[in-house]
């Protein structure tokens, strides 16, 4: 850990951000420098208690222009392409086995995280030093921001919406996480805490908080409960009631045509979006008969469902 006054670098781009930001100040401080030198300069030299020749007039000084101008423009250009690079890498989720994938969820005045074995916690999220850690943010009521400042990160979580954002803490300890969007009067109370432990450690953790169902296991009774087995082909419940509705063993991932003529590919936010507005995206060949369940079905659940359906795999339908 930094000092008090200086943030640890905790993640596996933090030092990269840091020398980015620190490159901007430096030519930032030397262009103002060179602009105020000159300024003070003159302002000394032609000064009205000064003797200094006022009679002359000066050559134009092209090559000390021209040469200032384009060593600028060459300087924070490349800091432009240096930024954008980063920016780009950061916006891209990885993927992969090894990669976790947390759900965090805003809510006035409050983090509610899931993990994928069924834990949940408040204004706490517990991780494993040097894995791939993708949150899938949305929020239940208003803009949110989650910010984790030890990792250099941070992203808006909207309501409706499912973004994500990765890290990969390279230390471990106890980091805050803070809501960057005024989001309302106990705001700056919506704090929560990072633990990054060690592979054993975060193992134990595990052992001493465990879950009777993962979130696909949890989803898979809702999506009897809600009664979405009666219409849906799936090899678990069999579907086949009177309403013809798509099979979703297999759908996440892969590209749905729809009877627009468009096609969209079965993600997240596809998914969220099929439960709680289902006449938006109409599979082709089949009719617009699904109810909506917005205002039915809770953020968590959705969570649920939506791990479910992933699970599915190809051979789970009918």
């Amino acid at each position: 850990m930094k000092g008090a006054l200086i943030l640890p670098e905790a993640s596996a781009y933090a030092s990269e951000v840091d020398w980015l930001l620190g490159a901007l100040a430096v030519v930032s401080a030397l262009v103002l420098a060179l602009v105020f030198g000159l300024e003070f300069y003159y302002i000394a030299r032609y000064r009205h208690s000064n003797d200094a020749d006022r009679g002359g007039v000066m050559r134009k000084t092209w090559g000390i222009e021209t040469g200032w101008t384009a060593a600028t423009l060459v300087a924070f250009f490349g800091l432009f392409v240096w930024g954008a690079d980063l920016y780009v890498r950061l916006q891209q989720p990885p993927v992969g086995n090894d990669v976790m994938r947390i759900s965090v969820i805003g809510k006035q005045w409050m983090w509610k995280v899931e993990y994928p074995g069924g834990q949940h916690e408040i204004n706490a999220l517990h991780v494993p030093v040097g894995r791939t850690i993708l949150l899938l943010l949305t929020s239940e009521d208003v803009i949110h921001d989650a910010a984790i400042p030890a990792f250099r990160i941070r992203h808006d979580v909207l309501p409706g919406r499912y973004e994500s954002i990765w890290f990969k803490a390279t230390e471990a300890g106890t980091y805050n996480l803070f809501c960057d969007q005024l989001c309302g009067t106990d705001h700056a109370a919506m704090i929560g805490t990072v633990t990054v432990m060690t592979p054993g450690d975060y193992t134990r953790w595990l052992a001493a908080n465990p879950a009777s169902e993962g979130l696909a296991e949890q989803g898979k009774r809702l999506f009897v409960s809600y009664g979405c087995s009666g219409c849906h082909s799936v090899g678990a419940f069999g579907g086949g009631g009177t309403v013809r509705a798509p099979p979703l063993a297999g759908v996440y991932g892969h590209p749905v045509p729809l009877s627009n003529g468009t096609v969209v590919v079965a993600d997240d936010q596809y998914l969220r979006d099929s439960i709680l507005m289902p006449g938006r995206q109409v599979v082709a060949s089949y009719e617009d008969k699904m109810p909506s369940f917005a205002g039915i079905v809770s953020e968590e659940d959705l969570i649920r469902l939506v791990a479910f359906i992933k699970s599915l795999g190809a051979g789970d339908g009918t």
